[in-house]
């Protein structure tokens, strides 16, 4: 069965730049130094992520219980704004879509999904990868034997993945938007499966789950 690497990187911070905006090694390096410095944000029941793309919404709920450390470490760069401007640098049809790297907003496409925070997060396995299932982009066993995750990049289960299962950690699932998710993924890519034309998150926030009318 194919096995695909997961891999790593890791992103920024910025809530006075806009959306796509590129950013220079020093702003780079200015919104790493004040993520690592933030302190992890407590995740309650009724909260949800939202990502405003292009393609529409896609509404995000965090396994709060299950991985509480990746769920805390993803709403402290959301609310951070951290996400906004970053893209979805690697589509892969019938497997995942990946992005949160802060390397994609640099105007080197080439060092796309290379960025790390300097730091990771312990392995919280459990949850499976299920179609829509978030989970946590690592380095690759080789040099992670502890499978540690990264601090920002994640991606989105385009189908069940139960080879991962194990591997990584799944934080989240998708639970409105999978149509933007797949539309996502049929965008013409480059043989390093990178969009053509890039997949931007113009908004990433943290809302109340009955705000969207979600159950």
């Amino acid at each position: 069965m194919k096995r695909l690497i997961i891999t790593v990187a890791v992103v920024a911070f910025s809530i006075c730049l806009a959306y796509a905006q590129t950013l220079s090694d020093k702003e780079i390096s200015r919104i790493i130094k004040n993520v690592r410095n933030l302190p992890d944000e407590p995740v309650f029941p009724d909260e949800i992520v939202v990502i405003e793309t292009d393609f529409g919404n896609i509404v995000i709920d965090l396994y709060e219980n299950q991985a509480p450390l990746h769920c805390m470490n993803f709403k402290k760069l959301v609310r951070a704004g951290f996400y906004e401007g970053t893209t979805f640098h690697r589509v892969i049809p019938d497997f995942v879509i990946q992005g949160g790297d802060i390397f994609s907003r640099d105007g080197d496409p080439l060092n796309d999904g290379t960025g790390s925070l300097g730091y990771t997060i312990p392995v919280e396995i459990g949850m499976r990868h299920v179609y829509g299932a978030i989970g946590a982009a690592r380095l690759p066993d080789s040099v992670n034997p502890e499978k540690r995750s990264s601090a920002s990049q994640f991606y989105i289960c385009l189908r069940n993945l139960p080879h991962l299962d194990g591997g990584y950690t799944v934080f989240g699932k998708v639970i409105e938007g999978m149509d933007v998710v797949e539309k996502i993924a049929s965008v013409k890519t480059d043989e390093r499966n990178r969009p053509i034309k890039d997949v931007v998150m113009r908004k990433v926030y943290v809302t109340k789950r009955d705000r969207i009318n979600q159950k």
